[in-house]
């Protein structure tokens, strides 16, 4: 069992068929479940993102999804969670903190974050560099928060280590478009294993080179069921 815990759904900017290049993908790596949120909600418009993924999860067995919110649109947010999360559909939220100009620790995204805790539901959170330092640091004053720390950190994962090290909270996955040698093996030896995800950032990239870390690393059987499924299950309460 494999389940993407960062994933999307809806055409980038270039052309595709992403719903049949989706499935497809999953098929190829064996994939078994993917948790997606709408690429126009992240990139362009979070309404009509969240609205087109709605009506496109009431067709596949094999997807949950995101709500996206925008922390400088917290009404809009607000409206979302609360029409989308009761469908069984949606099992989280996505935040975008660089395409909003929202960092971690700003009030904006504080906010929204409360509102997901108060939800109950975790949050993917796009973290690089030492923003996941910062989102740390609210997940600790948010009661009840779980966050994800999407990419944790990209090229600064010590820094995602000495994170989710000071918040049990806070779980890591490791999709990016560039892995470093020991990457993994040096995150999964000094992080609590089951504060750890796997997510390939499908469809924007390919899912190789998630897969490639972690056959690099060499986990034992424990460890790679945990992070292939076992903590995601937990924590989407799948």
């Amino acid at each position: 069992m494999i389940i993407d815990v960062h994933a999307h759904w809806g055409p980038w900017f270039f052309t595709m068929d992403v719903a049949r290049a989706n499935l497809a993908t999953m098929d190829r790596y064996g994939i078994d479940r993917s948790i997606v949120s709408a690429t126009e909600a992240v990139i362009y418009d979070t309404a009509s993102g969240n609205r087109a993924l709605d009506a496109w999860l009431a067709t596949t067995e094999r997807h949950y999804g995101y709500v996206t919110i925008n922390p400088r649109r917290l009404d809009q947010a607000e409206r979302d969670l609360a029409a989308y999360l009761p469908t069984g559909r949606f099992k989280g939220v996505k935040i975008h903190t660089d395409y909003t100009g929202c960092p971690p620790t700003s009030p904006q995204t504080r906010e929204a974050l409360a509102m997901v805790a108060a939800a109950g539901v975790p949050a993917l959170v796009h973290t690089w560099g030492a923003s996941v330092l910062d989102l740390a640091e609210t997940c600790r004053d948010t009661p009840g928060l779980r966050v994800i720390a999407g990419h944790m950190g990209a090229d600064s994962y010590r820094l995602a280590i000495e994170a989710a090290r000071g918040c049990d909270r806070l779980y890591l996955e490791p999709c990016w478009s560039y892995f470093p040698t020991g990457r993994i093996a040096e995150v999964v030896e000094r992080v609590d294993t089951g504060q750890l995800l796997f997510g390939t950032d499908s469809t924007l990239i390919d899912p190789s080179s998630a897969f490639g870390s972690m056959a690099a690393a060499r986990l034992d059987e424990d460890t790679a069921e945990r992070i292939a499924w076992r903590n995601a299950t937990e924590l989407f309460a799948l």
